[in-house]
């Protein structure tokens, strides 16, 4: 396994930390895509067609070059053993925090082994564990939104469990974090990955993109409390990853190419948004750029 940085961006005091997810993005983890093992087994990740390695290889490299000619320092690993198909969605096997990261415990039993290449990961680039979720907790990354500095949501659901909450408030809370838990819809099932992040993205302090069809009435009115705002994704872009945006920074954000109606909806808010194609990488993976990424700098 290598770990390398490709980037031009200049040095900062730190190389880590953030609690937020939509201060400027400084430095990103991301993983090469890993090999098929088998041909048939897509179908147990729950992917609707066969992998196309060879245009996930092209999409990923595009989709690198994209981030760092926007400026953020791209620190790439992998590829990973062949078969660890969801590994290229780096932002479920841990979070991070101005202390450090914390190493979580994926709700799908096949993902369990990405949690030690992120830490494998983290020990390349010297950023400290603050902690990790044990069994029988679970909690993934996609279930995790930064509210504020302080204030974490937590998505519960089928990904990650109370026992989970719990260790991760533990971990948290004596650094004065405070974790909000949303309880999930039911959605399509434990058969179907929904994520917290899967129905909302924030693309600026109190601005979201979001799904209300399936938002809790208690985090919507939360969030009414808090003072957000949100940009609605028309029912026609959920399963085309509408939701899913990456803030680059405050109003300048990064959409997978499919939904043009949630691009002009942000954009009529005054978001410079950027685009990557991503037939194999996203569509395909039921995963968008928040997926693909796991920051390890913004501020």
């Amino acid at each position: 396994m290598t770990l390398l940085a490709e980037t031009d961006a200049v040095a900062m005091d730190r190389a880590w930390g953030g609690q937020s997810m939509t201060a400027p993005l400084r430095r990103v983890l991301v993983r090469r895509p890993a090999a098929p093992a088998t041909r048939s087994e897509h179908t147990a990740f729950g992917y609707p067609n066969r992998v196309d390695h060879d245009r996930a290889l092209r999409e990923h490299e595009a989709f690198r070059a994209l981030l760092r000619d926007a400026g953020v320092e791209v620190v790439e690993d992998g590829p990973d053993q062949a078969g660890l198909l969801d590994a290229i969605f780096a932002y479920d096997p841990s979070m991070m925090t101005d202390a450090g990261a914390v190493l979580l415990r994926l709700g799908k039993e096949l993902r369990l082994p990405e949690v030690a290449l992120a830490e494998g990961s983290y020990e390349a680039m010297n950023v400290p564990i603050i902690g990790r979720i044990e069994a029988p907790g679970t909690v993934d990354g996609g279930d995790t939104l930064w509210l504020d500095e302080r204030t974490l949501a937590v998505g519960r659901g089928y990904r990650t469990n109370d026992e989970g909450i719990r260790q991760l408030r533990g971990i948290l809370e004596p650094g004065g974090i405070e974790v909000y838990t949303v309880d999930l819809p039911h959605w399509r099932g434990p058969g179907e990955c929904l994520h917290l992040m899967s129905f909302i993205s924030p693309v600026a302090e109190r601005l979201a993109v979001v799904y209300l069809p399936l938002m809790s009435v208690p985090f919507v009115e939360e969030l009414g409390r808090r003072g957000w705002s949100f940009v609605e994704v028309p029912d026609e872009e959920f399963d085309r990853h509408g939701c899913n945006v990456l803030a680059l920074a405050p109003m300048r954000v990064l959409v997978c190419e499919g939904s043009p109606i949630t691009r002009g909806r942000l954009e009529s808010v005054g978001c410079t948004v950027l685009s990557y194609t991503g037939d194999e990488i996203s569509h395909n993976r039921a995963g968008g750029p928040t997926c693909l990424t796991r920051p390890i700098l913004r501020g």
